[in-house]
C-alpha cells in the first residue's frame, strides 16, 4: 500500500474511532470544568472566611469523572448562587409560617375546608408583605474607617461608617449593623439621593485589654415581623488592639534601671567602660586618661585603668498561669505592671527581654510588644514558678536585673525556688500583685519583694529597688 494513500473515513471503525474520540473529548472538557468551578468556589470559599484554601490531601478520594460531576457541579452552582441565597432570606419564624400555611392550603382544598383555606390565606398575606420589604437591590459604597487600631484601655476607640450612593438614582432608606466583638451597632441611612452620601461615627469603648474585631458592615432590609431578612456585607472588618494600660517610671522610680556593671573583664570597650585601677604611663597611652592629682603626687605619669562592663540587661518575666492569681482583675494589673516596666525599660534604651510562662514578647519596635502584651491569656494548668526563672536564665545568662511579675498566690517557697534558678550576683525583684493591698517591701534569701495592690503604685513600689 502506498504510504501517501489515505485510507477511508466511512468504514465502520472509522466512525467507531471518530465517535469515542469525541466522547473522550467530552469527558476531558467535563473533567476540567468542573475542577475549573471546585477551584473558583474554594478561592471564593477562602476569599469570605480569610482562611486559604486547603491544599490537596494525597489521601482523599479520586474526584468524580464524567457527566455526572458535570452534573452534580452545575447542582453545586446553582444552589450557591441562586437558590441558598433566595432561602436564607427567610427566617426561622418565616419557615415556621410558611410550613403552617402550607398545610393549612393542602388540607383546606383537599377536603374542602373553607375555614383553612382562609387561615391559609390569613397567613399567606403577610409572607406576600414581608417579601415586599425584602425585594430590589441596593448599591452602597461603604466605607469602614478606625481613626486608631491601637488603643489603650480606658479609652475610646473613635471612627466612621460612610455610606455613598455611586448610582445615577436614589435609594431606599435602609438599616445598617456594624458588629464590634459580640455584640452589633444599628444605624440607619436615610434616603440617599444620586450620589449622595450619609456618615456615621462611633465610639468602641475599651474596659478590657482585648483584641476587637470591628466590622464587617451590612446592610440589612427585614420586615416589621421578622419574618425575612436580607444583609449585603459591604465592607470587611478590621482588628482593634486594647493595649494594656501602662503607666511611666521616672528617674528616681526605676532604680533597677540604674547603670548595673556586671562581671568585669579584661577586654577594653569604648562604649561601656568603668574606671578600675591607675598604672603608670605607657608610651602610646591617651593623655585624655592621666590623672593628674596623682601625677602630681607621685612625681610620674600616671594613667586610668578602664576594663569592660556589661550593659544594663533587663529580664521583664511574667507568671501568667490562672493558678497564681485570685480573680482576672489581678491577671491584668499583673500584665500592666509587666507592659510598664518593659516600656520604662525600652524607653532608657536598654537591652530587654521579656517574657511569660509559654512565650516571649517582642521588642523590635514599642507598638509590635504591646501588640504581644495584648494577646496574652491566662495559661490553664499546673505551671510551677521555678520554670519561669529558669526560662529567664537561660534566655538571658548575661542579664543585670530581672523582674518577676506574679499573683499573690505565689508562696514564699515559690519565689525562693525560683529565685535559686537566676544566675549569682543578678538583681532579682519580685513584683507581687495583689488587688487592694498596700505596697510593702520585704526580702526572701537574696530576693526582693515589693507587693503591689495598684498600678499607679508602682513607680512607688520600685523607688527602693535595687539600692
Amino acid at each position: 500500500m502506498n504510504v501517501e494513500t489515505s485510507l477511508p473515513a466511512d468504514t465502520e471503525d472509522a466512525k467507531k474511532s471518530r465517535r469515542a474520540a469525541k466522547a473522550a473529548q467530552k469527558k476531558r472538557r467535563a473533567q476540567e470544568r468542573a475542577q475549573a468551578r471546585r477551584a473558583r468556589k474554594k478561592h471564593a470559599r477562602a476569599q469570605a472566611t480569610g482562611v486559604p484554601a486547603e491544599t490537596t490531601d494525597p489521601s482523599a478520594p479520586a474526584p468524580e469523572t464524567g457527566w455526572f460531576a458535570a452534573l452534580r457541579g452545575r447542582i453545586a452552582d446553582l444552589w450557591s448562587t441562586r437558590i441558598h441565597p433566595v432561602l436564607d432570606v427567610i427566617s426561622p419564624i418565616g419557615w415556621m409560617l410558611i410550613g403552617v400555611a402550607a398545610t393549612c392550603w393542602i388540607i383546606g382544598l383537599w377536603l374542602h375546608v373553607t375555614e383553612l383555606n382562609v387561615i391559609g390565606a390569613m397567613l399567606t398575606i403577610p409572607l406576600v408583605v414581608a417579601a415586599l420589604f425584602v425585594l430590589g437591590r441596593a448599591r452602597y459604597q461603604v466605607t469602614l474607617d478606625l481613626r486608631s487600631h491601637r488603643v489603650v484601655v480606658g479609652s475610646r476607640a473613635v471612627g466612621r461608617v460612610e455610606v455613598a450612593n455611586p448610582t445615577s438614582r436614589a435609594i431606599l432608606p435602609s438599616r445598617i449593623e456594624l458588629a464590634v466583638g459580640r455584640s452589633t451597632a444599628q444605624f440607619m441611612v436615610p434616603r440617599l439621593a444620586a450620589e449622595a452620601a450619609h456618615e456615621e461615627l462611633f465610639a468602641v469603648p475599651t474596659k478590657k485589654r482585648a483584641v476587637l474585631v470591628v466590622g464587617p458592615v451590612r446592610s440589612v432590609r427585614d420586615d416589621p415581623l421578622s419574618l425575612m431578612r436580607r444583609q449585603v456585607t459591604w465592607a470587611k472588618s478590621q482588628e482593634l488592639y486594647v493595649h494594656p494600660r501602662t503607666v511611666r517610671l521616672d528617674e528616681a522610680a526605676s532604680g533597677y534601671l540604674r547603670d548595673l556593671e556586671g562581671t568585669p573583664s579584661s577586654d577594653l570597650s569604648s562604649s561601656d567602660i568603668a574606671f578600675h585601677a591607675l598604672r603608670d604611663y605607657v608610651p602610646g597611652d591617651d593623655r585624655r586618661h592621666v590623672h593628674w592629682r596623682t601625677t602630681a603626687r607621685t612625681g610620674k605619669l600616671m594613667v586610668r585603668q578602664f576594663e569592660e562592663t556589661r550593659r544594663s540587661h533587663v529580664v521583664v518575666a511574667l507568671a501568667d498561669s490562672a493558678d497564681h492569681y485570685a480573680d482576672d482583675d489581678e491577671f491584668e494589673l499583673a500584665v500592666s505592671a509587666a507592659a510598664s516596666i518593659a516600656a520604662q525599660t525600652m524607653r532608657e534604651e536598654k537591652e530587654l527581654t521579656p517574657i511569660s510562662l509559654e512565650a516571649r514578647q517582642r521588642t523590635a519596635t514599642f507598638r509590635t510588644m504591646m501588640d504581644d502584651y495584648t494577646l496574652i491569656e491566662p495559661l490553664k494548668g499546673n505551671y510551677p514558678l521555678y520554670e519561669l526563672g529558669q526560662k529567664a536564665a537561660d534566655l538571658a545568662p548575661t542579664a543585670s536585673a530581672v523582674m518577676m511579675i506574679v499573683g499573690s498566690h505565689a508562696s514564699a517557697r515559690e519565689l525562693n525556688t525560683a529565685a535559686t534558678q537566676l544566675p549569682i550576683g543578678i538583681l532579682a525583684v519580685a513584683v507581687r500583685c495583689a488587688s487592694g493591698a498596700d505596697v510593702r517591701r520585704s526580702a526572701i534569701g537574696g530576693l526582693d519583694v515589693v507587693t503591689l495592690g495598684d498600678l499607679d503604685q508602682l513607680p512607688k513600689a520600685l523607688r527602693a529597688v535595687g539600692r
